[in-house]
């Protein structure tokens, strides 16, 4: 019994463009950086005091609630190196530590507001995510790997951009590493052909207990799909393709298929190929899920509550066309209401913004 579908595509030609890139020529330079100038950051300043005026709540607040006359631009250059440059940027300087977590998270909304448009992360509809080691173990299927401070081996997020902004950095480790997906597609081509078209082939997805009612706990999807114009569609974590096998009805995964995860995990992992980024507070990473697979290392936490590792999240779609493999709408929230913890209440985004 096959793991795998035939998704009617094959890889006959490689990736090409700035979609395809190697992070050991990106570490020494700075195209991707982007440092905030005073002026920006007064125009986030005023941005926050015009958005507390408003009284909105933070679902309300749109991108003419947090005006930035010249940030807007720099943001809609962002935009355009996600959607069809390199797929990723980041951006240093974001005042995080001087406005405290309420209104960092006002801000980091705001910014996003410029680039997509927010959408669930779990099945509570959470828009606003909260990145941080609750004591979870990731080999439990109700747990994701944002809830761990385990390794997390590079993946791709069921969105299709990723803003990641950290407000406290662990003691030790959590370093973020990116590989374009292109990239990474072309190695497999090159090394091992008689995989490649494996690429192209429908493979189950654990959806780890985050489902609506009614929904299959798991999906089907290639693991990448080329568009019309030419770019790559990755979806890509071994973990969620590995621990979709406990459902019967799943298809087994083959020989080849654990062949093929293999290497992708060691191209993606070797120094040649990976960039790794060293997230300070106040640094806002972007990527692309599409073009880029992201990972991050263990890491030791600061034994005071005050002092752990946090970084804040937003799952965007792209503000105007799907996909060749589909949107990325994140995860369909569940029709229920139920009780929720203190912690799982400080993640919702329907209280108003402070004053």
């Amino acid at each position: 019994m096959t793991g795998t579908t035939d998704a009617g595509e094959t890889p006959n030609a490689p990736y090409s463009g700035p979609m395809v890139w190697r992070g050991g020529d990106l570490a020494q330079r700075e195209e991707w950086i982007l440092r905030l100038t005073s002026r920006h950051l007064a125009e986030i300043d005023s941005a926050l005091r015009q958005a507390r005026k408003r009284d909105l709540t933070l679902l309300k607040l749109t991108a003419a609630d947090f005006p930035l006359p010249s940030l807007a631009a720099a943001l809609e250059d962002i935009g355009d190196v996600l959607e069809h440059g390199r797929g990723f940027a980041l951006v240093k300087g974001l005042p995080v530590e001087q406005l405290g977590e309420v209104a960092a998270g006002t801000m980091f909304w705001g910014l996003g507001q410029y680039l997509g448009r927010p959408v669930p992360q779990n099945a509570d509809g959470h828009m606003l995510g909260h990145v941080r080691d609750t004591g979870r173990n990731l080999a439990d299927p109700a747990t994701r790997g944002y809830q761990t401070r385990a390794a997390l081996p590079f993946h791709t997020d069921a969105t299709d951009l990723l803003a990641l902004l950290p407000l406290r950095s662990p003691c030790t480790g959590g370093r973020a590493s990116l590989v374009s997906s292109a990239a990474v597609h072309n190695a497999v081509l090159n090394l091992r052909p008689d995989l490649a078209g494996r690429l192209y082939r429908a493979y189950f997805f654990d959806r780890r207990q985050e489902h609506a009612p009614g929904e299959s706990p798991y999906v089907a999807a290639p693991l990448a799909a080329r568009s019309p114009g030419g770019a790559v569609s990755m979806r890509y974590n071994r973990c969620y393709l590995e621990s979709a096998q406990r459902f019967p009805h799943v298809p087994r995964l083959e020989t080849a298929d654990l062949e093929l995860f293999d290497l992708i995990d060691e191209v993606a992992g070797s120094p040649e190929f990976r960039l790794d980024i060293d997230l300070q507070p106040g640094d806002l990473l972007l990527l692309n899920s599409h073009t880029v697979m992201h990972a991050r290392s263990e890491f030791g936490d600061h034994d005071q509550p005050e002092l752990k590792r946090h970084l804040l999240r937003l799952w965007l779609a792209f503000p105007c066309r799907p996909r060749i493999d589909g949107a990325r709408n994140g995860v369909t929230p569940r029709d229920v209401i139920r009780p929720r913890s203190a912690s799982s209440q400080a993640e919702t985004t329907s209280r108003r913004l402070p004053s």
